[in-house]
């Protein structure tokens, strides 16, 4: 299993900024990707994070095009949110090979 950091936050200077809008970074996508799950992580604060709108808007759509995306407050909401993303990504493939959904 692979995880992808997307480099969104964090203070930059305008130089980097620039460079980094342009090679496509875009504000509100989440902060971490695990392909073979097809699986989105926002990574907040355990106390006071909040999603932006943009975050929201990118939820929504990754959500509504067959991806998982959720907001976890901390490592260990993170983590748990990966298990349960296992647990499922496993069903569906013992669905997928017999039909019977065990």
């Amino acid at each position: 299993m692979r995880i992808i950091a997307i480099p969104n936050g964090g203070w930059r200077d305008i130089k980097t900024a620039a460079r980094l809008k342009a090679e496509g970074v875009c504000k509100g996508v989440p902060d971490l990707f695990i392909p073979e799950w097809r699986f989105w992580i926002e990574m907040k604060r355990q106390k006071g994070g909040r999603a932006s709108e943009e975050q929201k808007d990118w939820i929504e759509y990754l959500t509504a095009t067959g991806y998982k995306a959720v907001v976890c407050k901390g490592k260990d909401e993170a983590l748990q949110a990966a298990f349960d993303r296992r647990e499922e990504m496993t069903r569906w493939q013992h669905y997928r090979q017999d039909g019977t959904g065990k």
